[in-house]
């Protein structure tokens, strides 16, 4: 997927479901619950119960959505989520060798950046856009507002700290989009496997993103 359809693509969704669970038919579940409910962007974390089959049975069932991975720590890996289908690679940190494997495939990887030094050594390395991780512990919407200035050049994907409530205010303050895990997911739905609540909460994400 070329990097000018992948910003499309966030542009229009505005939200990743970023799904982690130890079992693989929990880990579908959780994203049927979430396309259910609209979201078109799914991220199986590859920390999960046998993520490589998972992607390669998502991809099959849920040709609306454009299913990806994260949490990829080295170049071993990131090979192995491509083979198996993964159409977007997320990483918790900057690897200028994974993402130099990505772009050679034309897969968009999104590194995970803190710092303004990280965010632009990814962006100058061919990065897609990058994940601001963990933006709460540095400021949240703030941070990312003031980023705009010297970086508004560079598309920006907060997580970690990002709710329903505020994911309208870090597109405002800049972001291009942003990813949901656990707010997304409450652990007392998963675990009553309350998928029909998990829809209603990814339905109203999206409409708060994108209320018209």
């Amino acid at each position: 997927m070329p990097d000018q359809v992948w910003l499309s693509q966030l542009q229009q969704h505005r939200a990743i479901a970023v799904i982690r669970a130890s079992d693989i038919q929990l880990a579908a579940n959780m994203a049927r619950a979430a396309a259910a409910g609209g979201m078109g962007l799914i991220e199986i974390t590859w920390n999960c119960d046998l993520p490589g089959k998972l992607i390669s049975q998502l991809r099959g069932e849920l040709p609306n959505c454009i299913i990806g991975t994260g949490t990829l720590l080295n170049v071993e890996e990131l090979q192995e989520a491509i083979a198996s289908g993964a159409q977007f690679l997320f990483t918790p940190h900057v690897d200028t060798a994974m993402i130099q494997a990505a772009v050679a495939q034309g897969i968009p990887i999104i590194p995970g950046a803190l710092t303004p030094t990280e965010i632009i050594t990814a962006w100058n390395h061919g990065a897609s856009c990058v994940k601001v991780f963990p933006v709460q512990g540095v400021g949240g919407v703030n941070y990312i507002k003031s980023l705009q200035g010297p970086l508004s050049t560079i598309p920006l994907i907060p997580t970690g700290g990002v709710t329903i409530e505020n994911a309208q205010e870090f597109i405002a303050a800049g972001a291009i989009a942003v990813g949901l895990s656990g707010q997304l997911f409450p652990e007392r739905l998963v675990k009553a496997e309350n998928w029909r609540a998990i829809a209603s909460q990814a339905h109203e994400l999206k409409q708060r993103l994108n209320p018209r």
